[in-house]
């Protein structure tokens, strides 16, 4: 029977009191581990972090907890190579898929081991300049930014277990405010891992970082009103969350990313074979199949003038037909598998929904595994589709398969194009295609309302530009409408969430009198 993985809470590593629920290899199909948190004290390990971890980091200033996570970095760096192993085995992943999850965690959490390290040696952050409150100015009203004293609640996705966790994980202890992450079952072991080393090497104080692996049931109840939660997931679960008597009466602070459909878009103007026509496709092959398309970040509509629309469809199927699929062991393979059977299953679902009024131009069906049995792998080869009456089609801008699906779609104006977008009713991130400045611009600005992001890829950045579906620690992540209406990241924005802010009047002796900013 292989083993069940500790959960660790209150300070200490406890196993749950039942069976577990297994992990499994995604390609194999061979049980890997279990997980386990029933029976758990909820309630308790919360409180333990809230009074202990809590305490602990908000004694320490924000360059010592910056060093804190430069030394985490230490840490996980010195174990990479087994995260690498366990990715191939619990997610599926090629080695430069797994790159983009655990080496992706370590330079956001560097990130902001380096910011922290800018703020200096204080214990509360100024906001703004103080206003004057009266006609004579000793009396001022001075707004401040200060740790809130609660646990900050992670409840994560499945498709970075790594980065999920540190990219959340980062802001919060560089705040002062304890980690209680949940990982999600189907990939928890390599979150559980690095979790493990990090404790292990006793980088944080007690009670500061926890985990909790299995089931969800309790989690939400054991929040209190100056806690925080953080989700990443899809909608339904979303609405939960947002209804749930800890947010709905509790008033605890919800941050949201949910289902986003990302979207790519070429300007009119644009030549086949122009920088800009072939950087559009290089970098829709690339969001397609990064991470079997398992991305929340990666493009599933891709937008162009109608006159281009043969000549796109050509130039992706063409380099769609060159991916490689199958087992991530095997060095012949470019593209690994999905997380697992039930995703393959979603996938093939979402699928047939929107075959109902698209048209398939590349069969992911074409592509034979390598090194992979069908009947047991989590594998399916890219597929892209195409509408060819973007106005009268509904589902394509409404249903998000998670894999390497994406839906050309062709438009008959600038303004045509720039509606279809704001048709997925808020997205996580845009990129536009294009080599004229003014109407990159206006584009950019013309979305921006309905974007977290906007990825502008034109010649001049084509060899520096960080990727559409990269999510960068310096800017914004999260997006307005259906993505969920949440942010994170954005460098030291992203400390907000974990900051209550308070407006302090007093005389100016008083304000001149507060740890400096």
């Amino acid at each position: 029977m292989t083993s069940i993985l500790p959960n660790f809470l209150a300070g200490r590593w406890q196993t749950g009191q039942g069976a577990g629920t297994s992990l499994f290899d995604p390609v194999l199909g061979d049980e890997l581990v279990r997980v386990d948190a029933s029976g758990l004290d909820l309630e308790a390990g919360f409180a333990y972090a809230r009074d202990e971890g809590g305490a602990a980091l908000r004694a320490l200033t924000y360059r010592q907890r910056g060093q804190l996570l430069a030394d985490a970095v230490k840490v996980l760096q010195a174990h990479r190579d087994a995260y690498y192993e366990i990715a191939t085995a619990n997610s599926g992943t090629v080695k430069n898929d797994s790159a983009v999850d655990i080496d992706g965690a370590l330079f956001t959490l560097g990130h902001y081991a380096k910011l922290g390290d800018t703020l200096g040696d204080t214990r509360l952050l100024r906001d703004g300049e103080p206003a004057r409150l009266a006609k004579d100015p000793l009396f001022q009203s001075q707004h401040v930014l200060t740790p809130t004293r609660g646990v900050a609640l992670f409840i994560n996705a499945f498709n970075f277990p790594a980065w999920g966790l540190w990219e959340k994980a980062g802001p919060a202890l560089l705040s002062g405010v304890p980690v209680i992450v949940k990982p999600a079952t189907a990939t928890a072991w390599l979150t559980q891992r690095m979790v493990r080393d990090v404790v292990d090497a006793g980088v944080f104080p007690p009670g500061a970082l926890s985990i909790v692996c299995g089931s969800s049931t309790g989690l939400m109840d054991a929040l209190q009103p100056f806690d925080v939660v953080s989700f990443t997931g899809s909608a339904q679960t979303a609405a939960v969350i947002r209804s749930h008597p800890a947010v709905a009466h509790r008033s605890v602070r919800a941050n949201i990313e949910a289902d986003s459909l990302n979207s790519a878009l070429l300007l009119p103007g644009t030549q086949r074979g122009d920088e800009a026509f072939n950087l559009l496709v290089r970098e829709v092959v690339r969001e397609m199949t990064v991470k079997a398309g398992q991305k929340c970040t990666a493009i599933r509509r891709v937008f162009v003038p109608a006159d281009l629309f043969d000549a796109a469809s050509e130039s992706i199927s063409a380099k769609l037909s060159g991916i490689t699929v199958g087992n991530p062991r095997n060095e012949a393979v470019r593209m690994g598998s999905l997380v697992s059977r039930s995703q393959l299953n979603a996938v093939s679902e979402g699928l047939a929904l929107l075959r109902e009024e698209a048209t398939v131009i590349h069969d992911g069906a074409s592509h034979s595994l390598i090194d992979a049995d069908p009947s047991v792998a989590a594998c399916v080869g890219p597929t892209l589709l195409a509408v060819a009456d973007a106005d009268r089609a509904s589902r394509v801008h409404d249903v998000e398969v998670f894999g390497p699906v994406a839906t050309l779609i062709p438009y008959r104006s600038f303004d045509h194009a720039l509606a279809l977008v704001r048709r997925g009713q808020g997205s996580l991130v845009t990129s536009v295609y294009g080599s004229d400045p003014t109407a990159l611009a206006e584009a950019s600005a013309d979305l921006a309302s309905t974007q977290g992001r906007v990825h502008v890829v034109s010649p001049d950045v084509a060899s520096i530009h960080t990727g559409h579906g990269n999510v960068m620690p310096m800017s914004l992540h999260g997006g307005p409408g259906r993505a969920g209406g949440g942010e994170e990241l954005g460098g030291h924005r992203a400390l907000g969430f974990y900051h209550r802010r308070a407006a302090i009047q007093a005389s100016q002796a008083v304000l001149d009198a507060l740890p400096a900013a």
